[in-house]
């Protein structure tokens, strides 16, 4: 049984973290259950009683809705900071000299990024998350050791983490492919001097030809507008690519108005008209720079849609606009989303997103049209 003792502090919390985290059976998890409720809950109201403490522009936050952590009893009533916050505010226990690392939001340039700040020991932790659930969602069981150059490729269509320093899903695929990829594993795309992210179009189709020629499973990673990119050159110049059997895609983000914008189901249809990916080895990730945890789209069993799930040290909601409360089984309001590896910062996030109430987890709609909060006004009703 975990137990955090009340003068805990962060470096305990974490060990603990990690101890829940190996311990849980992930591959019996993805099956769509809530399960370790009242392990999480335990683990959550003493993260948030540290981070009230720690925290003073959270602190405050809380305040001012006369929260404090004597009067909750389940992780549920732990208030969500908006994700305007961490463009606004220093959300952070790290003191400045602590800090090794900080994470950027993806956007455009004028707009100002949100901020989540990292130590080597969050840092640590943020990978010890991500590889997890990763290896639990995209690889099958017998995946775990996939560093075989003959027979597979990965190939990542963002930077390197060298060219996005500030980027948490360049820094993702970074973990991914030094834990798990091939000695030829490649980062196809590049950072212009504007600060837009390319693909080098002619390296990747390149890349993908040799792989076919070895018969090398491909391992392929890219944002929606990376594939965008990729799949109208294929088209735009009568190329049809039939990747070697089960090779896989995962595809993240949006468009950002950096291309043509297609539904999920006509991407992933072009997906495997041009690349020869079926449907059922293509995988979304949800993840955001003010997150250490991330979601896969899953299927609960052979015959359920797939739905977004996050791993057990973490919870997701879909509240309602309009009441502020949690949304029946299919109903539709903002993700709301509490994760227990964002030790250092704050726990408690409520995204701009939409989501469709499944179960435990959400169906991802896209971002919903909300004019963004400033200054004092975080600290408001």
């Amino acid at each position: 049984m975990i137990t955090i003792a009340p003068t805990s502090t962060f470096a305990d919390f974490t060990s603990h973290l990690r101890e829940f985290i190996g311990s849980r059976d992930l591959a019996r998890f993805v099956a769509g259950t809530r399960a370790d409720d009242a392990v999480f809950n335990r683990l959550a109201l003493a993260l948030f009683s540290m981070q009230f403490s720690e925290i003073a522009p959270y602190r405050k936050f809380c305040e001012a809705r006369k929260v404090t952590p004597e009067k909750l009893k389940h992780w549920s009533e732990i208030p969500a900071m908006l994700t305007a916050g961490f463009k606004e505010l220093e959300l952070t226990s790290l003191l400045v000299g602590q800090r090794t690392h900080v994470f950027h939001s993806s956007g455009t340039t004028e707009q100002r990024p949100s901020r989540h700040f990292h130590s080597a020991d969050s840092l640590a932790l943020y990978e010890a998350s991500l590889l997890a659930w990763f290896e639990a969602n995209f690889l099958n069981s017998g995946d775990t050791e996939t560093s075989d150059d003959e027979a597979h490729r990965w190939l990542f269509l963002t930077p390197s983490a060298r060219q996005a320093t500030h980027s948490s899903l360049v820094h993702m695929f970074h973990c991914i492919r030094c834990r798990f990829g091939s000695n030829n594993s490649l980062f196809t795309g590049f950072v212009k001097g504007d600060g837009i992210w390319e693909v080098d179009l002619n390296a990747t189709v390149n890349a993908l030809r040799e792989a076919i020629a070895k018969k090398q499973r491909v391992m392929l990673f890219g944002t929606a507008f990376n594939f965008v990119h990729l799949l109208d050159h294929l088209d735009e110049n009568g190329l049809s690519l039939r990747l070697p059997a089960d090779s896989r895609v995962l595809e993240t983000g949006g468009y950002k108005g950096r291309s043509r914008a297609l539904a999920k189901t006509e991407l992933h249809a072009l997906i495997t008209r041009l690349l020869g990916i079926p449907a059922s080895h293509i995988i979304c990730e949800y993840g955001m720079s003010e997150l250490s945890s991330q979601a896969y789209d899953i299927a609960r069993s052979k015959s359920t849609a797939r739905v977004f799930q996050f791993p057990p040290w973490a919870r997701a909601q879909i509240i309602s606009p309009e009441t502020g409360c949690e949304v029946g089984e299919g109903g539709t309001g903002l993700i709301r989303i509490f994760d227990l590896a964002n030790v250092y910062s704050v726990m408690a996030i409520q995204t701009e997103d939409l989501g469709v109430r499944c179960g435990a987890g959400f169906e991802l709609l896209g971002r919903a049209a909300i004019s963004e909060p400033r200054g004092c006004s975080l600290m408001s009703r």
